[in-house]
């Protein structure tokens, strides 16, 4: 009756001592052995079944894909001493985990090496350049034809292509960390500015200035709308005299003239007929009489003479 039990426990701790001693790497993995807390061995990056030693070696499995570390939001100074927020970013991976292992042990070390290192290196990068070439790309171009000539001709403004931009600033942070990343074992892959932005005090500075010079330029224009509708007026002042002028002159040629055929055309009546011409101007006087007129004619006048005559006829 003993052999059967004494089968079976050996069987069940054969079992257990086969459990812990084979196991299985993702084709993502890679993993160590451990042995009393020190590594022993190559890595083990072949995926597939694989065995140690039960009881004694322990695994340890490390990620062989690309990693995202998420620094935090930082305030850092540039060249020129504009405090500017700057929230960076990076990709990683553990390229030699035997290094890995003793220098971080573990992922979350790892970020806390990461943290160190790269927002160093960024606040260093960042210090070390101006603002204008952190926040433009190298390909960035202004066409002057665009924008207003008073920015153009100011003095505190750049508009020149920038000698780095956010690209190359990026390369020489990664550049910069990555010298100190074989020591941890680490691959980095590379760096991004996800967000750079002003400080609150700073930004209400530059909203201030931009507000004061959005007013300048306005103010320009209205000054400038108003030269423009003052000559506009005048222009309009002189042409209206003119026309006038004109008018006034034609007017005037065409009374004259009309003026003179009147006076041609009353010539030719009068030498036509003396006599009923006179009789015709005195008829012709009485359309101007109102009601109830009173005439004060002299005796010896042609308006009596006729008047007289017509009574007697």
């Amino acid at each position: 009756m003993k052999s059967p039990i004494i089968l079976g426990v050996v069987a069940l701790l054969g079992l257990i001592t086969l459990r812990d001693a084979a196991f299985v790497i993702d084709q993502a993995e890679q993993a160590i052995l451990v042995q009393f807390g020190e590594p022993i061995g190559e890595p083990i990056n072949e995926p597939g079944l694989h065995f140690k030693m039960p009881f004694i070696q322990e695994l340890r499995r490390f990620d062989k894909r690309l990693l995202a570390w998420d620094g935090d939001v930082n305030q850092f100074p540039t060249l020129g001493r504009e405090f500017v927020i700057v929230d960076t970013t990076a990709r990683w991976r553990i390229a030699d985990p035997l290094q890995f292992l003793r220098s971080v042990r573990d992922e979350a070390g790892a970020r806390t090496r990461l943290d160190d290192i790269i927002d160093s290196m960024a606040r260093d990068t960042v210090a070390s350049t101006d603002l204008e070439e952190i926040v433009r790309s190298r390909d960035w171009e202004v066409d002057t034809a665009e924008i207003e000539d008073e920015v153009v001709l100011r003095a505190d403004v750049d508009l020149d292509k920038p000698k780095k931009g956010r690209e190359r600033l990026e390369q020489e942070i990664l550049a910069a960390a990555s010298r100190l990343m074989p020591e941890l074992g680490i691959e980095l892959v590379d760096v991004r500015i996800k967000r750079i932005n002003y400080i609150e005090s700073v930004g209400r500075q530059v909203e201030s200035r931009m507000i004061s010079e959005r007013q300048s330029i306005a103010e320009r224009f209205r000054s400038e709308g108003q030269g423009k509708s003052q000559e506009i007026l005048g222009e309009m002042e002189r042409e209206l005299r003119t026309i006038r002028s004109e008018a006034e002159r034609q007017a005037a040629e065409i009374r004259g003239r009309a003026d003179a055929e009147a006076t041609r055309i009353y010539g030719e009546a009068y030498g036509a007929d003396p006599e009923f011409y006179a009789f015709f101007r005195t008829l012709e006087s009485y359309r101007n009489l109102g009601e109830n007129s009173t005439l004060m004619i002299d005796a010896d006048s042609d308006f009596f003479r006729y008047l007289q005559s017509t009574r007697r006829r």
